[in-house]
């Protein structure tokens, strides 16, 4: 089963609002602030907040969705 990397920052408006968005979506993530967890935004070359990554059980990067989107694209692009 995938599951979302959820890449964001206490700084950033877009990622605020996206916040509410993704505990309603039902779906498999988790949160990570790009200030604390420099190793993992590294490691999927975060450039852009908010930022989802969607990866396979071996962690290895399936998809991404850039930017704050309404629920409804969110749960197409991780059920695509």
């Amino acid at each position: 089963m995938s599951k979302i990397y959820y890449f964001s920052a206490n700084w950033c408006q877009p990622c605020k609002q996206l916040a509410p968005t993704m505990e309603r979506s039902g779906l498999p993530f988790q949160k990570v602030n790009v200030d604390e967890d420099s190793t993992l935004s590294a490691k999927y070359g975060i450039r852009n907040v908010p930022t989802l990554v969607k990866v396979d059980n071996s962690g290895n990067e399936v998809s991404r969705l850039v930017g704050n989107n309404p629920l409804e694209k969110i749960q197409s692009w991780y059920n695509g």
